[in-house]
């Protein structure tokens, strides 16, 4: 079964029909903020760190396979149908998704209703931007409504999906003209919130998941959807959720767009507050402004995809196999940075929820993209390097909103401090910025104990050496870049971790692949 091809020309992958064997996902975004997206418009998105900052509320190993997303509903009439197939599945007159550098297209349509939605994460900004054009190409007037759906994750993923004694009592909203805010805990700890705009006036909305889909319903066919007419549900506790209704008219051959924003906001402690509990908008309002119109929204588009045409100019082949060049030229280098950013602490495959970034992972993607951005990578490598402790080992993760190692992963992954070195080391080949060496870097984020970074590469393999085992080659540790190989972790009670439970090394098994990675870094 064929489901889609490459389009070289757009650098694009054209899905061609919806129910592909798995999820086919692209990554949004480049700096802090990060959007996944399935060819079906499943998925979900965070702030920095998919754990302690997720927006938007994802349900893993769940039925069907891709569950929660980011949601159009068309009512025509009595057909209910999504630009992305899912979740409602009404068969589709025509489909297509693009998934782009950054960005995804949706064009989809559905009795003579056509809906082109461009989905993307501007550079720079705290967002998610949607662009949903509605065209009737049918020779009769048409009266349709518009419904959008997200459903809020209240912030830490983990907690979300367990604490439900306290969470149920704890979701919080404001709406104010066409924007929907999530402040859940705003008052009690926090200085950001969410928010869920579109730049039209609304007809109705929806905050409360149980009025939108029904108690017993679903978001096959919600509710509320389903009557036509939205409630005007303001969430207190519960399933806090967003969505807008846009009741529209198009005539024979008229078209009409409409921006939606996703977006996060944070205020100073001492500006939390417009006036009492209510949130000061001003950050999110300058957002929004920004993207009111469908001008500034193609100029953003525009910008990022000249972001990617430079990066992706750096390093061009021509070849006589266009399989080659299509792998080199464009898709192998757009997954180098899709892991750097994230170091495939987040995807549908990894929850987001205990890894963090790879202490072996992020140097692995320096490997694959330091000629793309070096000034990132230089970075970066600090970052990784100051989790690093004093005799050369390091924390196996660390959280990319404080930068500090993870206690509950912890050391013992012996192939980790190798790995910093080669990292180090592409980067001054490609830059021959030898400066970085000099660089002071403190050990386990202490300041007190920086010293420059050729100390840290020097212990790093100094840890190596110094670990042997009865045949003279390193001992394996916790695992050899291999995190299901644990031959040195045992354990007697169900609850003690496969990974991280007893001695992080033993006294004998050792790795053929560390000793080899010794020799490449001693030459």
């Amino acid at each position: 079964m064929k489901y889609g091809f490459f389009d070289d020309l757009s650098r694009e992958y054209v899905i061609q029909q919806p129910d592909t064997p798995l999820p086919w996902i692209n990554y949004l975004g480049s700096d802090n903020f990060f959007s996944l997206i399935s060819n079906t418009c499943g998925g979900y998105c965070f702030y920095k760190d998919a754990k302690l900052l997720r927006m938007t509320r994802y349900r893993y190993n769940n039925i069907p396979y891709d569950t929660n997303g980011h949601y159009f509903y068309i009512k025509d009439e009595n057909t209910i149908w999504n630009p992305g197939w899912q979740p409602s599945k009404t068969p589709l007159d025509t489909y297509e998704c693009r998934h782009g550098m950054g960005y995804s297209i949706f064009k989809s349509s559905k009795n003579q209703i056509a809906v082109n939605l461009l989905t993307f994460v501007p550079l720079k900004d705290s967002c998610e931007i949607q662009k949903i054009t509605l065209t009737n190409n049918s020779e009769e007037e048409k009266s349709l409504s518009l419904f959008s759906y997200v459903e809020w994750c209240l912030w830490n993923a983990d907690d979300d999906s367990r604490n439900f004694q306290r969470n149920l009592s704890t979701g919080e909203v404001e709406i104010k003209d066409s924007v929907i805010y999530h402040k859940t805990e705003y008052r009690e700890r926090r200085n950001h919130y969410a928010f869920y705009s579109v730049n039209a006036p609304i007809n109705h909305f929806e905050t409360s998941r149980d009025a939108l889909l029904g108690v017993y319903g679903s978001a096959e066919r919600p509710a509320a959807i389903a009557a036509g007419q939205l409630t005007d549900s303001v969430a207190s506790g519960w399933y806090p959720i967003a969505s807008h209704q846009i009741d529209l008219c198009l005539k024979p051959g008229e078209n009409k767009t409409f921006i939606f924003v996703l977006g996060y906001a944070e205020n100073l402690k001492e500006e939390k507050w417009e006036t009492a509990n209510i949130i000061n908008k001003k950050p999110a309002e300058i957002l929004l402004e920004k993207y009111a119109s469908k001008q500034s929204v193609d100029q953003a588009f525009a910008a990022l995809k000249n972001y990617w045409t430079e990066l992706l100019s750096r390093f061009q082949i021509t070849t006589k196999n266009e399989k080659v060049n299509r792998m080199v030229n464009i898709w192998n280098q757009y997954q180098c940075m899709v892991t750097f950013n994230m170091s495939r602490s987040a995807s549908y495959y990894e929850s987001g929820i205990g890894r963090g970034m790879g202490f072996r992972d992020s140097c692995q993607d320096l490997l694959g993209f330091v000629h793309l951005i070096p000034e990132r990578a230089r970075i970066r490598i600090i970052d990784i390097a100051s989790t690093q402790f004093e005799d050369g080992s390091a924390y196996h993760q660390y959280q990319p909103l404080t930068k500090k190692g993870n206690s509950d992963i912890g050391s013992g992954f012996n192939d980790d401090p190798l790995w910093l070195i080669a990292a180090v080391s592409a980067y001054i080949r490609e830059t021959g910025d030898t400066s970085i060496l000099e660089e002071m870097v403190p050990f386990n984020n202490r300041e007190e104990t920086a010293v420059p970074l050729m100390e840290h590469l020097k212990r790093s393999f100094e840890f190596i050496v110094s670990h042997k085992g009865p045949h003279g080659l390193p001992l394996i540790g916790r695992a050899d870049w291999n995190d299901c190989l644990n031959l040195n972790c045992y354990s007697e009670h169900p609850g003690e971790s496969f990974q991280t439970f007893g001695p992080s090394e033993g006294p004998v098994a050792e790795s053929v692949f560390i000793a080899g990675k010794i020799g490449r870094a001693h030459v």
